[in-house]
Formats: structure tokens, C-alpha cells, sequence
């Protein structure tokens, strides 16, 4: 496992904040890890299901070179090989992606990698496999993602950190899925270590200022 996770923000005075890039009719992908990133927040997902590899190669590029000078980690999603090959931060795996034990196999102990989860036993199979992270949901329905797992709720998360206290399991568990600013505190408090976002954000009439206010949310 990677030596030492960095946490979505430095300053524990902050929200842990993930942004999931998104594109929209107002905004690219490079438009929305720009604001993300001029907002404050210090990790971003790549997240391009749909791009070729041209595409998704010189954005990577770009959002890398962008992240590299704020300082924020910088995650691919699902594309194991151009993480290694661009040195990316680390990457990204949903439950259809590849396994985090062949990732870990192929980038080695120096690169953070994520996993999708929506069970205890999604997070244990994860955890078992070395991931350094988990992306937990969804809390609600989300329009940004297919496919969509069953929804978790306040009570799914609380059942779940539980447990792994209990256990005495540590790995951040970060919930994702149709999370809206009013959400965040009531969510943070079932023990939740982070909060991942992308159409709240973009969505928002200034998602600069809009990351900049969840960012200084008190919990």
C-alpha cells in the first residue's frame, strides 16, 4: 500500500473535498478541474467514460500540469496504464474497472489507488487488496453516473464506519453520489472521512465561489 495517503486537503480546518470532473453544456472537462481547482479544492478525479485515448491523454496532460501547480493530488479514472505512463497520482476503480489487486500488482506500492463501494464487504475486498482509499455510495439517485448502485443514505454510511471501527479497520471512506451542499454536515457527522462532489459544484452559478463555500463548511 501507497506509504502515506494525502488527504483531499492540508488544512484539517477544511472539508476533505474529492472533485469528479464532469462536462457540461457550459463547461469542458479542463473547464471543471480548473474551477475546482481555483475554488480550493486539492484532489482531482479525471473521470472521461466516454473520450478516446487522444482525448482522454492530452486532458490528463493538462489537468495534471494544472493540478501540479496547486498542489492537489491528481486521480485518473479506470486508466491503470496511463497513470503509470504519465505518472499520474494514483487511479480511480469502479466495480467494473480492473481489479485493485492487478492494479496494485501493476503500478507497485508508489501510486494511490481508489475503489468503488457500495457494501461493507465491497470496502473489506478492497481493503484486503491493498486500496488506499474508498469511494462509497451513492448517498441519493445521481444523474451523473449509470448503472447505479443501491442508495445508501445517512443510516448506510453510519452502519458502515461503524463496522469498521468496531473492526478497527483504517482506510478513508469517501461518500459520493447526488450529495448537495445542505447534506455535507449531516454526513460528515456518521464518521465519513471525506466528501466527493461534481454536479453541485458545477451546476452551482460560480462553481469557484461554490467550492470555496463547501470547502469552509463547518461539521
Amino acid at each position: 500500500m501507497s506509504s502515506s495517503l494525502k488527504l483531499p486537503v492540508e488544512d484539517k480546518d477544511m472539508l476533505p473535498l474529492q472533485f469528479i470532473t464532469h462536462h457540461t453544456e457550459r463547461y469542458s472537462y479542463l473547464d471543471s478541474a480548473r474551477m475546482a481547482l481555483e475554488g480550493g479544492c486539492k484532489w482531482i478525479q479525471l473521470r472521461m467514460k466516454d473520450a478516446d485515448e487522444k482525448e482522454l491523454k492530452e486532458t490528463a496532460l493538462k489537468v495534471q500540469e494544472m493540478c501540479k501547480q496547486h498542489e492537489a493530488t491528481f486521480i485518473i479514472d479506470d486508466h491503470v496504464e496511463l497513470v503509470k505512463e504519465i505518472k499520474a497520482d494514483g487511479v480511480h476503480l469502479g466495480k467494473n474497472d480492473m481489479p485493485v489487486a492487478e492494479a496494485r500488482q501493476f503500478l507497485g506500492e508508489e501510486f494511490l489507488i481508489g475503489g468503488t463501494a457500495n457494501t461493507f464487504d465491497d470496502i473489506m475486498m478492497h481493503f484486503n487488496a491493498s486500496a488506499d482509499y474508498i469511494g462509497c455510495g451513492p448517498f441519493r439517485f445521481t444523474t451523473t453516473k449509470k448503472n447505479l448502485s443501491p442508495i445508501l443514505g445517512l443510516e448506510g454510511y453510519k452502519a458502515i464506519i461503524d463496522r469498521l471501527t468496531e473492526m478497527r479497520i483504517r482506510i478513508p471512506v469517501v461518500a459520493i453520489g447526488g450529495i448537495t451542499y445542505d447534506d455535507i454536515p449531516d454526513i460528515m457527522n456518521t464518521g465519513i472521512h471525506g466528501i466527493a462532489l461534481s454536479g453541485t459544484i458545477l451546476n452551482a452559478a460560480n462553481p469557484v465561489e461554490e467550492t470555496q463555500r463547501i470547502l469552509n463548511i463547518q461539521y
